[in-house]
């Protein structure tokens, strides 16, 4: 039983590390030493090629070795291999640490604050309390519900939209596309959390932003995918939106000519809201091979249908 790794090679000396101590009975293979390619059964990649799969006869799981599992063409995985993507702590963490910076530089009025220090104004706005900033999130899935836990700590009334119904304690809960306005309408900062499908993407748009109250706000931390870029600025010269922080863009690294660079109303960071740990993630790992071996779901498999 064989688990052939191809990433990140500095992460890949420490899962092998991890392996060798805590899973000896899995004979870890880092690529492209594969061995003998019949021996493998998983596979943890970032992204794999059609060739590499067809190398492979007896692989039963793609793990995907981070969040989402939008960068694999599912179309060339063949259906008797599971896909997985990667679900452990220290991804949740990084994902709630960020939201909540985000959420309150926004709430805070941190973006008028750093174009005031830059002209030399002393330009105090009146605080606003928690109780009267609605937080709205789009995905109600591991990384929203963990953050929707913490912003309600902070006394924000919350709301929540994903495509089928969920119940989550403290939170009013929106599902499918007629629910839709009525979540945006409640909402004066909007966070997107969704996974990158056919169905999600291109849909922080014009259509979603008018949906909105006045001088709302952005936070996407999903995918660049997820938002038609030339409807933001717009919304923002228009003054529709007040502000947006973003940690994912279509292009990445973003162009040195993109606008979003130096829009004042733009608050951004290079894809690093939320980062898998090492040795958590190789925990986690350890973890899904051995429910596997025993004919047990494992944590985060991926419907094909949905495409998460």
């Amino acid at each position: 039983m064989a688990l052939l790794y191809k990433a990140d090679p500095v992460r890949g000396a420490i899962w092998q590390r991890l392996f060798a101590t805590e899973a000896p009975e899995i004979d870890f293979r880092h690529w492209p030493d594969t061995g003998n390619p019949a021996d493998i059964r998983y596979l943890a990649a970032w992204t794999v090629t059609p060739d590499l799969l067809a190398s492979l006869p007896n692989l039963e799981v793609l793990f995907s070795t981070g969040a989402g599992v939008d960068q694999l063409d599912l179309t060339q995985v063949p259906d008797h291999i599971q896909v997985v993507r990667m679900v452990e702590p220290g991804i949740t963490d990084g994902m709630v640490e960020y939201a909540s910076f985000a959420t309150l530089a926004l709430h805070r009025h941190m973006l008028h604050y750093r174009k005031a220090q830059a002209e030399a104004r002393w330009a105090p706005i009146k605080l606003v309390p928690a109780q009267d900033r609605r937080i709205g999130v789009m995905g109600l899935g591991n990384l929203g519900r963990a953050v929707l836990a913490r912003l309600g700590s902070y006394g924000f009334p919350l709301s929540g939209w994903s495509r089928s119904p969920q119940q989550v304690e403290g939170v009013t809960c929106h599902a499918g596309a007629e629910a839709m306005p009525a979540f945006l309408a409640g909402c004066d900062i909007l966070i997107c959390l969704l996974p990158l499908t056919v169905e999600t993407r291109g849909i922080l748009c014009r259509k979603i932003f008018d949906l909105l109250p006045d001088g709302a706000a952005l936070v996407n931390v999903g995918r660049g995918g997820h938002l038609v870029e030339s409807d933001l600025l717009a919304a923002l010269d228009a003054g529709k939106l007040s502000g947006a922080v973003l940690d994912v863009t279509e292009q990445e690294p973003l162009p040195a000519d993109h606008p979003f660079w130096q829009h004042p109303a733009i608050l951004l960071t290079p894809h690093i809201a939320s980062m898998t740990q090492p040795e958590t993630a190789a925990r986690v790992l350890m973890g899904n091979i051995r429910q596997h071996r025993q004919g047990l779901a494992m944590l985060g498999t991926v419907a094909r249908g949905r495409g998460y």
